[in-house]
């Protein structure tokens, strides 16, 4: 009797924290995000390109004009460490600083600290 309380409690415990981990996100291709502003041009989550690789490729770093724009997701991936990482671009089918079309993000993150904010219509 006292075994069988003992492994009912522990099923119970393990398939609790089994569906606890496998808590899934509804993102979506096609879904629609907007890009807050952080402290200092300090996206940790968005992987804009560094400074120099927009000049070179003829663009202007200037974060003020990425503020605030809509960006689509056009992909989700699942990288080697189980993150998912989503690749986005602008909805207005310009490039991120006039250099790059496609942005990847570390999507959950990125909107946990709201460098990614949901657009309602």
């Amino acid at each position: 009797m006292k075994n069988n309380i003992l492994s009912t409690v522990l099923a119970f415990f393990i398939t609790l924290f089994m569906f606890s981990q496998s808590s899934e996100s509804d993102f979506n291709s096609g879904d629609i995000f907007i890009i807050g502003s952080v402290k200092f041009n300090n996206y940790k989550h968005i992987n804009f390109p560094k400074d120099n690789f927009i000049i070179k490729k003829g663009g202007l770093a200037n974060y003020k004009n990425i503020k605030g724009e809509k960006v689509i997701i056009t992909s989700i991936k699942q990288d080697n460490k189980g993150k998912r990482v989503a690749i986005i671009k602008l909805v207005n089918s310009r490039k991120f600083f006039n250099s790059h079309r496609y942005i990847t993000v570390d999507i959950e993150e990125a909107i946990e600290n709201r460098e990614l904010l949901p657009f309602d219509n």
